[in-house]
């Protein structure tokens, strides 16, 4: 069956690879990215790789969580369902280091538009008869410092990285129990993957892209993983794992969303 399934961050890298396999499946692809003619030509270039006419292109800049906003009332009165939201995009160097906002711009990118995007997308999950959101973690996550999510404390790349990595996870933890009809699965696609991030960051890589690409396949398409909602899933050994030791704590957890509430009321 056909699905419907939304991946942002798919004009390059793991996003792109996991577009082209689903599309070569038959499935509706809907691509995201920043750059309008990056996204256009990605588009154009999938259709004509796959043979498949059904992929569309939408551009929105997930460092500002108004572009955030904006694209998902655009989807909710273009699209009709979305059967497979795969949160996929991602930064971790970047040119600025906060937004407009003031928030860190990756905790910006890897958590809060995540958050927000797919929050405002449930009314499209619901109309899914199996509605799956995949949320890109990393292997790298640590602790996070509600001072550094609010923007009041200055962390390095990597520090940011890995605390919005950790806090995307928790959430998809407690998304997963609010949504229980919605399978939602954190994901760590593979250490070190041949990736423009992965270069940007390290100047070097362990394993090809296609590893994160199939997993990320997998996730999205296999019955296998119908029971899995609430789950880590870590790519580097290839089964599920446990996170981060905070992503099981219900305080942590809590005081991490009672705060991304009161960011998110402040600024949009």
């Amino acid at each position: 069956m056909k699905k419907n399934i939304f991946i942002t961050g798919s004009t390059d890298g793991i996003g792109k690879l996991t577009a082209e396999k689903l599309a070569n499946e038959g499935h509706i692809i809907y691509i995201h990215g920043r750059n309008s003619t990056k996204v256009l030509n990605t588009v154009e270039e999938l259709k004509q790789t796959t043979n498949n006419k059904n992929i569309f292109g939408y551009t929105a800049d997930f460092s500002a969580l108004n572009d955030v906003i904006d694209l998902s009332k655009k989807l909710l009165k273009e699209i009709d369902h979305i059967d497979v939201l795969i949160n996929n995009a991602g930064v971790f160097k970047s040119p600025v280091q906060k937004n407009d906002t003031g928030l860190d711009v990756r905790f910006a990118v890897n958590y809060f538009a995540p958050y927000v995007f797919t929050q405002q997308l449930i009314p499209l999950l619901k109309k899914s008869s199996y509605p799956r959101v995949i949320n890109l973690s990393s292997a790298a996550q640590s602790s996070v410092d509600l001072n550094a999510l609010e923007g009041k404390v200055d962390l390095t790349a990597q520090q940011v990285y890995a605390q919005s990595k950790l806090a995307l996870t928790m959430w998809s933890f407690a998304f997963a129990k609010a949504n229980k009809e919605i399978i939602t699965i954190a994901v760590n696609p593979g250490s070190l993957l041949n990736t423009k991030m992965v270069k940007e960051a390290y100047g070097n890589h362990w394993s090809s892209a296609n590893k994160g690409a199939s997993i990320l396949y997998e996730l999205a398409t296999s019955e296998e993983f119908k029971n899995k909602s609430g789950s880590y899933f870590d790519n580097d050994s290839g089964n599920f794992a446990n996170a981060h030791p905070d992503a099981y704590e219900s305080v942590k957890i809590e005081s991490l969303l009672s705060t991304t509430e009161k960011i998110l009321d402040q600024i949009i």
